[in-house]
């Protein structure tokens, strides 16, 4: 039997089946497009014995939760819910943490020990702290890149909308490459530089970890980096469904 794991954010909700540690299964259903039938088309075939969710979007939640429980006929664990991440929090508003933060946390120490950075280029570009005692610290949320390329043509006259890529050149000749160097070479900079100035903080041995949806884009051009894993979220999630006595 399989476990179905669900990261909902506000950009893409991503799904992985496991079996055991192995994922055998995943897929992605953009958050505006998501109805029952996708979900229900994509699980075609798979016996899921059970499903965790972690998700930073409460009303696609509950929606996603219902849809699940119509296909197994079993309520699933929710991150921060029915079930909690194995770290101790010490954010000065624990609640306030993201659980997808905590997620990776958790798996980023289970991957590469502690002290750890975790940086996650979401829809916003989060920074997570872990003591050598894999303590959860806190961290930083920055604007994620569509969110900076974005704002740029809708609070500026003349800057165009343009499509996030890779920028042709590092001095931009023309205003789409000025703009996508501006942006990506400058978040490469901006992570590399908190990255150095976190690890003045706990520890120089400190490993990073990154993940998230623009991870492909933006790790050719940071140096900082230790490891890249695109599904460390959904790992971890698998993780906190064995910690918690399931097979």
């Amino acid at each position: 039997m399989k476990l179905l794991a669900v990261d909902i954010g506000n950009t893409n909700i991503n799904f992985a089946i496991f079996e055991g540690k192995k994922i055998v299964k995943k897929f992605l259903i953009p958050a505006i497009e998501y109805n029952f039938k996708k979900l229900q088309k994509f699980l075609l075939g798979d016996l899921v014995k059970d499903t965790i969710i972690c998700s930073v979007v409460p009303k696609a939640t509950g929606i996603v939760e219902k849809d699940l429980l119509r296909i197994t006929g079993k309520p699933s664990y929710i991150l921060g819910k029915n079930v909690s991440v194995p770290i101790k929090n010490l954010y000065r508003k624990p609640k306030q943490v993201g659980q997808d933060r905590l997620v990776n946390a958790c798996a980023g120490v289970k991957l590469l020990g502690a002290p750890l950075i975790a940086v996650d280029f979401g829809t916003a570009i989060t920074f997570d702290v872990i003591s050598k005692n894999g303590q959860y610290l806190g961290g930083m949320i920055i604007p994620g890149l569509n969110l900076s390329l974005n704002a740029l043509s809708e609070k500026t006259a003349l800057l165009p909308k343009i499509r996030l890529g890779a920028p042709r050149e590092f001095i931009g000749k023309d205003t789409k490459n000025s703009i996508l160097s501006g942006i990506v070479y400058g978040m490469a900079s901006l992570t590399d530089d908190l990255v150095k100035r976190i690890k003045e903080k706990i520890g120089r041995n400190a490993k990073v970890i990154a993940t998230g949806g623009n991870i492909d884009l933006i790790s050719r051009y940071c140096k900082e980096l230790n490891k890249i894993d695109k599904d460390l979220t959904l790992k971890g999630l698998n993780w906190i469904y064995q910690e918690n006595g399931n097979p």
